[in-house]
């Protein structure tokens, strides 16, 4: 056993409606590719239950971004109702932040404070009735934080799959240019800019932005 105190953040989330989709493969391999993109299965990330994950982010910092595009990958997805202008599929998550203080084999065998904000966080999701929160050590930055996600979930929750495509390839590379996304996703710079607007997405990544610089001052 490895014990240490390091600042992580831990993605606690679970697929909603997922058995709305085609296949429960139209959301597993996509997930599994964007999760490798911070470590490795099953350590620094797993499924679990057939629709529930564990993502481990080691800058905190890092952490909402993470949940930003799992958020628009999922909103994204195919669903067997396409006339339908949004999907019933989405995702809930809870982002803790503290320490770890064991490491395991197994990300769900670890533990820590991030891990048990991140746990108990979850559990108020639905009570809440909101599908993204944060909870760290810093109560009023959460009130802060909690209001923001909440007021920007109103908009995240109802993305139509092409708000949830756009976003996607916005939050994956901030530096593209609207050009490059209307190449990738084959459709006008016209097009691009409506949709981004459509799913406010100034709005998001300014946000975003704001939680990268406070939490940053915090850490």
């Amino acid at each position: 056993m490895v014990i240490f105190e390091i600042m992580i953040a831990i993605i606690t989330g679970d697929i909603i409606n997922s058995r709305e989709l085609k296949s429960q493969d139209i959301w597993i391999k996509p997930i599994k590719e964007l999760l490798g993109k911070w470590g490795q299965a099953p350590k620094q990330w797993e499924i679990f239950r057939g629709d529930s994950f564990q993502l481990e982010i080691a800058d905190p910092a890092e952490s909402l971004l993470a949940a930003l595009q799992i958020k628009a990958l999922i909103k994204s997805l195919p669903y067997p109702e396409e006339n339908k202008r949004s999907s019933p599929v989405d995702v809930r998550m809870a982002i803790g932040i503290g320490e770890k203080t064991h490491n395991a084999d197994r990300i769900s065998e670890s533990n820590g404070e991030a891990f048990v904000r991140s746990g108990e966080k979850f559990e108020q999701l639905k009570s809440e009735m909101v599908t993204l929160a944060i909870n760290s050590p810093w109560h009023e930055w959460n009130g802060e934080m909690n209001l923001y996600l909440k007021l920007a979930g109103i908009q995240m929750d109802s993305w139509s799959i092409s708000s949830g495509e756009l976003m996607s390839e916005m939050l994956s590379n901030a530096d593209r240019t609207q050009a490059q996304i209307g190449e990738i996703l084959h459709i006008n710079q016209n097009s691009v800019s409506k949709r981004y607007k459509a799913a406010h997405g100034e709005d998001i990544l300014a946000m975003e932005k704001l939680f990268r610089k406070k939490i940053s001052q915090l850490i």
